[in-house]
């Protein structure tokens, strides 16, 4: 067993109980998603053994590729984080459990069109952009409620509620204010849709503080990200 993983894990776990109990939340309504980008699926399955059964990817390739090696992992959800591209959407849907990142009409289409005629419903956020730059990835707060309203005419998507990451230039506390806001905007379109996936290993306290169901959190769990190749 690999103990510093073993002691990070913790460490980071009893950080989110802290934080959740400050808030007056339950620790357990909150869902940690382990982020392994570029670590190989060796630590995934470490993880694993760890008992971490949601873990996160930003890259198609890595995501299906991973996937793949770890397909005997019946129980793991894999989550897409990334900004995603919609050639790409049949092979993220055929890895993914979970995706974070549908922040367009024509990307939740793609979504849609690439489920097979049995499919299960997949579990989509749509992500916001807390940011005055357009190109960051996300939809404005403006337009959220328009999005969540097309993303529900699909079958084949189970509208899950939203996602963000915190501008870096911005109290992050203020900034998940706002994306509370979009939620109960997307609510009002789909009531069960309650996720609300926001925080990282940098801001993730004051992302619980404003109600965060999921947090994505990667090297204080996974240790320093590896070069990519």
């Amino acid at each position: 067993m690999d103990h510093a993983l073993a002691d990070r894990l913790a460490a980071v776990d009893a950080r989110i109980a802290d934080a959740a109990r400050a808030a007056g939340r339950d620790p357990g309504g909150i869902t940690r998603i382990v982020v392994t980008k570029f670590h190989p699926a060796t630590l995934v399955h470490d993880l694993y053994d760890l008992g971490v059964r949601d873990v996160g990817e930003n890259r198609q390739q890595e995501l299906t590729a991973k996937a793949a090696e770890l397909a005997d992992l019946a129980d793991l959800r894999w989550h897409f984080i990334g900004q995603a591209q919609t050639n790409k959407a049949r092979a993220i849907r055929a890895a993914a459990s979970v995706v974070h990142s549908v922040d367009r009409e024509k990307l939740a289409d793609a979504f849609a069109a690439a489920a097979a005629p049995d499919a299960a419903a997949l579990d989509v956020l749509v992500q916001i952009n807390l940011t005055d730059d357009p190109g960051r990835g996300g939809v404005a707060p403006a337009a959220v409620t328009a999005l969540a309203e097309h993303v529900v005419t699909h079958p084949s998507l189970r509208l899950r509620g939203v996602m963000a990451v915190a501008p870096l230039d911005e109290d992050p506390a203020a900034a998940f204010e706002r994306l509370r806001a979009c939620a109960d905007d997307v609510r009002s379109v789909a009531p069960t849709a309650t996720w609300i996936s926001a925080g990282m290993t940098g801001d993730f306290p004051e992302a619980v503080a404003m109600g965060a169901t999921h947090l994505r959190i990667g090297s204080a769990i996974t240790g320093p990200r590896p070069v990519h190749p």
